[in-house]
């Protein structure tokens, strides 16, 4: 369970809990005995309370989906991350924060590149450090919700002509599902990223390439002025 420290007296801790107290599964770790509490206080130099949270909220996500027990699931992500990385074993009682950070990225691109869903509540609390926006356009989920099958939407406009003669590699880009891109042009653009706080990108030549919004050849026929 993580929480916020709202006040000390004398030896006495009031904590708000992030999330609601589940009672039957606090009797039951506990054995329906007085609990025991550990208190971890973020000095800054091990992984803090927020990434130890967020890490395992994208665990059990990964757990529901998969059928997985969320230790169980601990360890497979943790045996896999280092076979592709190479990383030491670590523990997440007290590893520091940059193995936290990377471990947690290693955790997010694998939900997008396999399809796992977020729940709204893990969504929201994907890391701005992150890069969603680029994940996003290439798994076509929605930058806002999460939503699959969603639009890859121009950010700058592209006008009436034929988009096959557009250099797309000068332009910004999001992806919304098509209610959040239908309130996009109700809204208008800045009106929209001011209200949701998203950034369009660039794509890279490759990038555009892998969405098919461009060939190389088209790419190729820009730079010599063939059109």
């Amino acid at each position: 369970m993580f929480g916020k420290l709202k006040g000390i007296k004398g030896d006495e801790l009031t904590i708000k809990l992030d999330d609601k107290l589940n009672m039957h599964r606090l009797r039951k770790f506990a054995d329906n005995k007085q609990p025991t509490i550990q208190i971890d206080i973020d000095d800054g130099r091990h992984i803090s309370p927020d990434q130890r949270k967020k890490i395992f909220a994208m665990l059990r996500d990964m757990a529901m989906y998969t059928g997985y027990d969320v230790r169980d699931m601990e360890q497979w992500m943790k045996y896999f991350y280092y076979a592709k990385t190479g990383a030491q074993t670590f523990s997440m009682a007290d590893c520091g924060m940059t193995v936290a950070n990377k471990f947690l990225t290693f955790i997010l691109d694998f939900c997008f590149d396999n399809g796992i869903p977020f729940k709204t509540k893990t969504w929201d609390s994907i890391p701005d450090t992150y890069p969603k926006a680029i994940q996003c356009l290439r798994h076509r989920q929605c930058v806002i919700c999460g939503k699959l099958h969603s639009d890859i939407d121009h950010f700058t406009p592209v006008g009436r002509g034929s988009r096959k003669l557009v250099d797309h590699r000068k332009l910004y880009f999001e992806c919304l599902c098509r209610e959040h891109h239908t309130e996009r042009h109700q809204m208008g653009a800045k009106s929209f990223i001011e209200k949701y706080h998203i950034r369009p990108i660039k794509l890279s030549e490759d990038d555009l390439i892998a969405m098919h919004i461009m060939t190389r050849k088209r790419m190729d026929e820009i730079d010599e002025g063939m059109i």
